[in-house]
């Protein structure tokens, strides 16, 4: 009997989240009226206890530990006990979440080719990818005053540029045997 209600007291305490204490004592009663009245009384069915949250101080009866469990989750519970039992891996992997890596920047040079008055003309960009195989890897985004060129967890490339130029004429060429990116920017004429 002993063991029954310290198996029952583990349950209700694991079950619902409770911390019954361990202290307890059986009061000697005679049976008073019929046996229905006392199945009526340990299912719930002869009246309703208060709540646990309200009467915390008071010592609960069969009947309302019972009842508090019916309130439970029905799903299965691990025993603490078990848990302790099992080794724990000698190695514990664990997952970091994952950060970006540090795109680099490209080798490049940039040269202003001049007229023969000696006039900017174009402005001619070359850069180096040798971890690019096509030029569809690359995204160019090209302004009247600077250039972005992004690889895609490899490489980027942000420049100023020393004239304003026409992006709309400007072309860019991909060399897979060299890997290199050449990019020719016409200079803007200034407008009359």
């Amino acid at each position: 009997m002993e063991h029954l209600i310290r198996l029952t007291l583990k349950f209700v305490g694991e079950r619902c989240g409770l911390a019954p204490s361990p202290s307890y004592t059986l009061e000697p009663f005679k049976l008073k009226g019929s046996l229905e009245r006392l199945q009526q009384r340990l299912t719930g069915e002869w009246g309703a206890a208060a709540p646990l949250s309200q009467s915390p101080s008071r010592k609960l009866t069969l009947a309302e530990l019972l009842r508090s469990t019916e309130d439970c989750t029905r799903e299965p519970v691990l025993l603490r006990d078990s848990l302790k039992q099992s080794n724990p891996p000698l190695i514990e992997e664990i997952s970091c979440p994952e950060v970006p890596e540090e795109l680099s920047t490209p080798v490049y040079e940039m040269l202003t080719v001049k007229d023969a008055n000696k006039k900017p003309r174009t402005t001619e960009l070359k850069i180096e990818l040798p971890k690019v195989s096509s030029v569809s890897d690359c995204d160019l985004s090209i302004s009247k005053d600077d250039i972005i060129i992004e690889v895609s967890g490899k490489y980027k490339l942000e420049l100023h540029l020393p004239q304003l130029v026409d992006e709309e004429t400007t072309t860019a060429v991909f060399s897979k045997g060299k890997r290199t990116l050449l990019i020719t920017m016409p200079v803007a004429q200034p407008e009359h």
